[in-house]
């Protein structure tokens, strides 16, 4: 089992920088896909980013604006979010799960393992 705790969310204005934390016990991250999702209000859990073994992917709606980067050491996985809009706000999930194929096939809310309970980004305009 994984548990997972994300940590790192607020009320940041437009433009503004958050980093997002995901902690994990139980399992070292080491051979795991990590990835970040989020949920608007009356939304779809929508993909973010993910990570495996150095190699990422990001949603093109984030894409040059948020990094994912882990510490297995720390065994924690990073959100740098960067130049912040109004429709980036969202609760932000980190997930889990195993990693057997390339990791752009981990950009679905399905392929997933584990979750964690999820932390609230508000961007003001």
């Amino acid at each position: 089992q994984v548990q997972l705790v994300e940590s790192g969310g607020g009320l940041v204005q437009a433009g503004g920088s958050l980093r997002l934390s995901c902690t994990a016990s139980g399992r070292t991250l080491r051979n795991y896909v990590m990835g970040w999702f989020r949920q608007a209000p009356g939304k779809e859990r929508e993909f973010v980013a993910a990570l495996s073994d150095g190699a990422t992917t990001y949603a093109d709606s984030v894409k040059g604006r948020f990094t994912i980067s882990g510490d297995n050491a720390e065994n924690t996985v990073y959100l740098q979010m960067s130049s912040l809009i109004p429709e980036d706000t969202a609760a932000y999930y980190c997930a889990a799960v195993p990693g057997y194929y390339s990791i752009l096939y981990y950009n679905k809310v399905g392929r997933y393992d584990y979750w964690g309970p999820g932390t609230q980004v508000t961007v003001s305009s």
